[in-house]
C-alpha cells in the first residue's frame, strides 16, 4: 500500500507492518461463567480482605447470607440491581466486580526489521521512519514510530499533530526542539511533549542518531 504525506505531518504506510490480532471472543455461554467466577471472585476477595462474615457483608449489601454465598461460589447471577448493591455495600468501584473477564483486545506484534517504512517530511534528507504497529479502539489510538537520522542536513522539517508524543533516546546524540525550547538528548534520555507545538530535531551531533517515537492521540482522532 502506497501514500504521500499531508502538510500536518501525518504519516503513510508503504511497506507492509505489523498485523493486529484480536483475541478471540468467547462464546456467550463462556463469557456468562466467566463473569459469575469473576464477581464471585472479586466479591470474596473484598470481603474477606475488610475481615468481614458473609453474614456481615450480606447485611451490607441489603442481600441474604445464602444469595451472597451462591454469588462468591458462581452458583448463581447477579442482575444489575445486585451487582450495584454489592458495588454499594462493599464500597468499591461497580467496574472492580468485573476484574478477571476475558474481554476481546488487541495486539499488534512487529519482528525486528520488519517494521512498515513511512513516509515523512524530512525522508528525503536521510530520516528514516518505521513504524511498529498502532492501536486503535473505542478509547485509544497509540503510533509507535523507531527513527533513525543518519545523514547530517541543514533542513531540517518542524512537526506539528493532536496528542501527545513521547521520544526515548536509543542511540547517538540530537538537539531536539519543541516551541521555544530545545534538549540535548542521548541515549537513555526521554522527552515528552504535547504534539500541537512545532517539533524536531535542528542539530545531529552523533550519527546515527535513533529514537522511538510513541504518540498518544486523542478520543477526537479515532477513527469509526
Amino acid at each position: 500500500m502506497t501514500a504521500g504525506t499531508a502538510d500536518n505531518g501525518q504519516t503513510r504506510p508503504v511497506g507492509a507492518g505489523g498485523e493486529a490480532h484480536p483475541a478471540p471472543a468467547p462464546s456467550p455461554e463462556a463469557l456468562h461463567d466467566e463473569l459469575k467466577a469473576a464477581i464471585g471472585a472479586q466479591v470474596r476477595a473484598v470481603r474477606q480482605a475488610q475481615g468481614w462474615t458473609i453474614g456481615a457483608a450480606a447485611e451490607r449489601c441489603g442481600i441474604s447470607k445464602a444469595m451472597l454465598s451462591k454469588i462468591e461460589n458462581a452458583q448463581t447471577s447477579c442482575s444489575l440491581a445486585t451487582v450495584a448493591a454489592l458495588a454499594e455495600g462493599l464500597e468499591v468501584p461497580v467496574t472492580s466486580l468485573f476484574r478477571g473477564v476475558a474481554v476481546e483486545s488487541e495486539a499488534v506484534f512487529v519482528p525486528s526489521g520488519h517494521g512498515a517504512k513511512i513516509i515523512r517530511r524530512g525522508s528525503r534528507q536521510g530520516h528514516l521512519y518505521e513504524v511498529l504497529g498502532s492501536l486503535r479502539g473505542p478509547h485509544k489510538r497509540m503510533e509507535a514510530v523507531l527513527v533513525t537520522l543518519d545523514t547530517s542536513s541543514e533542513v531540517f522539517p518542524m512537526f506539528q499533530h493532536s496528542g501527545t508524543e513521547l521520544l526515548y533516546m536509543l542511540e547517538g546524540t540530537m538537539v531536539y526542539a519543541h516551541g521555544e525550547d530545545t534538549y540535548t538528548m542521548r541515549p537513555g534520555d526521554a522527552l515528552q511533549f504535547d504534539g500541537e507545538g512545532p517539533h524536531g530535531p535542528v542539530d545531529l551531533v552523533r550519527l546515527p542518531a535513533r529514537f522511538l517515537s510513541v504518540t498518544a492521540y486523542p478520543d477526537s482522532m479515532v477513527e469509526e
